[in-house]
């Protein structure tokens, strides 16, 4: 029997929801989410009490269009109906990242409703934490598409929050890619605090995501980020997270945490380089509820995002993050069941399958180059101190 949960959680999600489908040569699968929920719910989490599964907010087009330009979205709108109209490069629909696809402006609204869906059930206190695995599409701007990520979710439900009386609310992505999307709604917001963690811009898209990024107006100083060389291992990704996260949270004050829990990190993902493992998951998920419940009065809502290892990586990871969301245990092996069922979708998308534990050790690197490696975050940390947090603090 399920050991009921420490927090009262809940995970947005309805099976018959995500159609949000680039296609099968898209390295931003859906099976990876439905994976992720199938194994939630093999180790029995969404049975304890205290955990809930919440349907998606309704969310039309006057919603989006808060964060989003209209003509934009008009342009989705059309690539939506008409998906082999041609590309619409000014929009970036239709390029390499973003292909267009039928139904892709309802696809992208219902990952917003669920998104929103975390936020109201955290803000209007249903429960503590809530988790919207298939959200995080942190890369969109207002005017156009970027990064496989059409419309921005958690810029979107950042802005419910504020609507709805938080005054202050901290973002904090832990994805190998710059949370770029969500900075730039809110560069001139002193309300948000962005932080982000994340491969420095001089290795990897977005170009963007370096310490004089602090911000503008009222706001400089709330925007934070931390880059990190290639190979950078979660020992040292954890140092870096450490001399920053709490600090700037103490400073700024939150009423609420919001997270992007991109899982691109891994040093088996094929679109970035840094080198963390399942374990260093274990160690963000514990400082994320740490940091809610001693920073944002306990709440916390969480987004999926990023990783593309579709079966070996991402369900675990982001089942580890919801085992410590709800505060429940998750087995030491992967349930037999679901590893059929995740070998089979692997081979078909000629994918690695999942290993038979959660967790899996530590990267090994030669002393000097891991020296070399914490010389580097180290600066990277210095760098945005000198530049943000004297201007943080002034928020306070």
């Amino acid at each position: 029997m399920t050991s009921p949960a420490q927090t009262p959680s809940a995970l947005v999600w309805q099976d018959d929801s995500l159609d949000y489908d680039f296609g099968p040569a898209h390295p931003l699968k859906p099976i990876r989410v439905e994976l992720t929920v199938s194994l939630i719910r093999a180790c029995g989490l969404t049975d304890a009490e205290g955990v809930t599964t919440l349907p998606l907010e309704p969310f039309a087009d006057d919603d989006v269009l808060r964060r989003h330009d209209e003509r934009y979205v008009e342009a989705v709108k059309r690539a939506s109906s008409d998906p082999h109209a041609g590309a619409s490069l000014r929009f970036g629909l239709g390029v390499g990242d973003n292909p267009t696809f039928a139904g892709m402006h309802e696809a992208s609204l219902r990952v917003c409703g669920a998104s929103v869906a975390a936020a109201k059930a955290v803000w209007e206190g249903w429960v503590s934490h809530a988790f919207n695995p298939a959200g995080g599409l942190h890369h969109a701007m207002a005017d156009r598409a970027s990064g496989f990520c059409i419309y921005n979710d958690p810029a979107l439900a950042i802005d419910w929050l504020l609507r709805h009386g938080a005054t202050r609310v901290a973002y904090v992505d832990v994805d190998t890619h710059h949370g770029d999307g969500v900075q730039k709604m809110f560069y001139d917001d002193p309300r948000v605090l962005t932080i982000s963690l994340h491969e420095t811009g001089e290795a990897l898209f977005p170009g963007t995501g370096f310490a004089h990024e602090i911000g503008e107006g009222d706001a400089r100083g709330t925007s934070l980020n931390v880059s990190l060389e290639p190979t950078t291992p979660g020992e040292v990704w954890l140092e870096a997270f450490d001399a920053v996260v709490s600090q700037a949270l103490d400073a700024f004050g939150p009423q609420v945490l919001v997270t992007q829990l991109g899982c691109d990190t891994h040093a088996t993902d094929s679109l970035a380089h840094l080198m963390l493992t399942t374990d260093d998951y274990v160690g963000i998920a514990q400082r994320l509820r740490r940091l809610a419940h001693d920073h944002a009065q306990g709440r916390w809502v969480a987004t999926g995002g990023g990783g593309y290892q579709i079966a070996s990586v991402v369900p675990r990871a982001w089942a580890i993050y919801f085992a410590e969301l709800a505060g429940l245990s998750l087995p030491a092996e992967l349930p037999g069941d679901w590893r059929r069922e995740a070998e089979e979708a692997a081979s078909r998308f000629d994918m690695p399958a999942p290993p038979q534990q959660f967790l899996e050790g530590s990267v090994d690197l030669r002393q000097d180059r891991l020296e070399e490696l914490r010389g580097q975050a180290r600066q990277s940390v210095e760098k945005l101190k000198q530049h943000a947090f004297g201007l943080l603090e002034g928020h306070a």
